[in-house]
């Protein structure tokens, strides 16, 4: 086969094409095993059992947490949304209540000069956590108001100490964006760090520059592939949220079918690539972290030439 050289576009910071040569090879076995016994790899066969694991991981930390006598702290993304719908309904069949769970959201997107997007626009991840989660959960069971946090840019400064302040979360969820992206933790903000990874753990809470990829993965998965109505910038929590936590619950469901998935490489070089500024969700892999994906994703890649 002829060979064709060329270096990853400028736009991307992690260049290290021999590291993504190695994990593109990354069998299906190969995929759930990983030497720190702490990060667990699961495989789920479809979306239907993603979501239910998702929804009793959520609900199972708030029980655990109040059946040991604390309150529980949980960041949570807003999306995907059929596991907020199922685990509003299991906290409504359950009456667990909820009055002792403080929750932060992960992020909210941001315009061009900083202001964050106001919680009325359908759009943003704070109408989207409220109408498809506490909305669906019985009044009489939610926590105060004032236990229901959302980012925005008169907040984020000191968002992340709030969380510290309340000792971290019980359990930081999330999802891993095209470029390795965690929250809106972008792969450029690596650069200020000069290889620096103690100080890059460090960071909090921020606004921050969306990535071209994440404009771009945005667009396609929430905007119909509308890239001119994705916001440029957002504000977002930190590596110091994140691994603060006392344990990380993240979940890949980006399979678009027909043997097409945009976050089959990018699973795998989080999850088995180098820890490195340049991929913030390679962190994952140095603390107590569960990594749940669907099949497709853990299936061997299928590299298309057309």
């Amino acid at each position: 086969m002829t060979q064709f050289s060329f270096s990853p576009a400028p736009f991307l910071d992690f260049r290290d094409t021999a590291a993504a040569a190695r994990v593109r090879t990354i069998t299906r076995e190969q995929f759930t095993r990983h030497d720190n016994p702490d990060f667990h790899i699961s495989v789920h066969p479809d979306r239907t059992r993603l979501y239910t694991a998702f929804a009793n991981d959520i609900v199972d930390t708030i029980t655990s947490a109040l059946a040991e006598g604390r309150k529980p702290v949980l960041i949570l993304p807003a999306g995907p949304m059929p596991q907020y719908h199922a685990a509003a309904r299991i906290i409504n069949e359950r009456r667990l209540s909820l009055a002792d769970v403080t929750f932060f959201a992960m992020d909210e997107w941001a315009n061009e000069h900083g202001e964050s997007a106001p919680g009325e626009w359908e759009g943003s991840f704070q109408y989207a956590l409220r109408s498809q989660f506490y909305d669906r959960i019985d009044s009489a069971l939610l926590p105060p108001e004032s236990q229901l946090n959302f980012p925005s840019s008169a907040t984020i400064h000191d968002y992340g100490k709030r969380i510290a302040d309340l000792g971290g979360a019980d359990a930081c969820y999330g999802g891993i964006g095209w470029n390795g992206h965690i929250a809106f933790w972008e792969p450029q903000l690596g650069r200020e760090f000069a290889g620096d990874l103690d100080a890059y753990r460090a960071a909090s809470s921020r606004l921050v520059d969306l990535n071209p990829l994440t404009v771009a993965q945005n667009a396609l998965t929430s905007f119909a592939g509308d890239w001119s109505i994705v916001p440029p910038r957002a504000v977002t929590i930190g590596p110091a949220e994140i691994l603060g936590a006392q344990r990380r619950s993240f979940w890949l469901d980006g399979d678009l079918g027909g043997g097409v998935t945009w976050q089959g490489f990018i699973a795998r070089l989080v999850a088995h690539g180098p820890v490195n500024e340049f991929v913030p969700g390679s962190l994952l892999q140095t603390a107590r972290s569960d990594f749940a994906v669907l099949e497709a994703i853990a299936a061997p890649l299928e590299i298309l030439i057309n």
